[in-house]
Parts: C-alpha cells; structure tokens; sequence
C-alpha cells in the first residue's frame, strides 16, 4: 500500500504542482481545500477538478468562513484587490490562513495515520506573506510534532514544501514534466464564476510572467477586456 499524504490543494497553479509532485513520490494522496469565504470562489471548482485529473486518492472541501473575521481584500469586498505591486505584506494576504489550512491538514493526516503534508508555500516568486517562509513552515513543523498523540508515540510528522525554493518558471516546468494541466488551474484573486482571470492582480502578474520565463504558452482564460 502507498504511504498517504495530505495536500493542500487551493485549485491554483503552485498547489497543482504540489500535488503532482507528491504523487510522482509515491504517495496516496488526499487533498484538502477551504472554503474560507474567498471572492475567487471559482478555484474551488477548479481544486475538484485539479484532485481528479491527478488521481488524487481523495478530496475534500472544508468550509470555514473567514469572511467572519475580514481583514483581507480575498474576504472583505469593501476591501479592493490591489491592480498593482505595493509595498510590504500585501491587502490580499488572510490573516493566519495558512496556519488554519496547516491544523486542519494535520487534523486529518493523524486520522488518516499519514506523517506527510504537502504545501505550495514559495518563498520566491510570491507575494510576501509570511506564513509562506521557510521558517514558518520549520516552526509549525515543530509544533505540530508537540501538539499530536501520533507524533508522540513516534511517528513523525513533516510539513512538505517541494516548491519553497523554485522560482515560477521552475514550478511550471516541473508541472509541465510531471502531466500538469494548467487549464484546470486558478490562481486570479478576482477570477469570475467561469474561473477566467482579471490579468492585474498580484497572482496574474507572477503566474504570467512564470509562464514567459518558462517559454511555455499561457493557457490561462483571462477575462475580454484584459485578455492579450
């Protein structure tokens, strides 16, 4: 039997890789996204369709609405989504985000008796959030094998972050090697309900950019009026 892995899968192109990855390693994998609230509801659809193109073993959709809280231009619609690069942790980072995702995968992977998790975390070409940087993931790592009955008894749990160091380009041609189809993916902050992209948000500009560096035709929909 395939050990088992839970991945983090939002539907977008870094996740997507993630999982291909994983499941080039061996691993049975079960994906997990959250229904957080996010205004791109669309990667969702695009997590389930991601989960089956990859034979994910399994796919989840875990609905916990941080929209409750705000304090995020992808939760709070009064807040806008920023059409161009800005100083510091951008409006679009969600409070503790990945710190939620991480419990709730670490919450299932000790049901499931996995030891592995993976997570799309890039600490390159990315956004600046700080829960994406290496030594956030260490650091939770580190708890979560203080924090559970199966990393006590001695089965120890690693947080996997196999894109933290690549850059975009590097993340898609891995994809590309590995039968990522990244049609099926969203990455846009503010994709419409058909999961075409605005072509301006932060999550626009480095996915298309990834895709010249690489060489590689963008297969991405963008929406009429930004679509070149």
């Amino acid at each position: 039997m395939l050990n088992k892995a839970v991945v983090l899968l939002s539907g977008g192109l870094d996740s997507a890789t993630t999982l291909a990855i994983a499941r080039s390693e061996g691993f049975a994998c079960y994906c997990l996204s959250l229904d957080y609230g996010q205004r791109h509801g669309s990667e969702l659809e695009a997590a389930q369709r991601v989960a089956a193109a990859l034979g994910a073993s399994e796919q989840r959709t875990i609905k916990l609405d941080l929209a409750a809280f705000g304090g995020s231009a992808l939760t709070d619609e009064k807040i806008a989504v920023p059409n161009a690069p800005s100083a510091g942790i951008p409006v679009t980072y969600v409070p503790a985000r990945n710190t939620i995702m991480l419990s709730l995968a670490l919450a299932w992977a000790e049901v499931l008796g996995s030891r592995d998790i993976f997570i799309g975390a890039n600490a390159v070409d990315y956004s600046g959030y700080p829960d994406c940087r290496p030594e956030y993931l260490e650091a939770f790592e580190k708890m979560a094998n203080l924090a559970t009955k199966s990393a006590v008894e001695g089965n120890t749990m690693h947080i996997r972050a196999p894109l933290g160091s690549l850059s975009k380009a590097e993340i898609i041609r891995r994809g590309i090697e590995l039968g990522v189809d990244y049609r099926l993916t969203v990455s846009c902050y503010q994709a419409g309900e058909d999961g075409s992209a605005c072509g301006t948000c932060d999550s626009c500009r480095l996915r298309r950019q990834g895709f010249v560096s690489a060489e590689i035709a963008d297969p991405t929909r963008y929406q009429p009026e930004t679509n070149s």
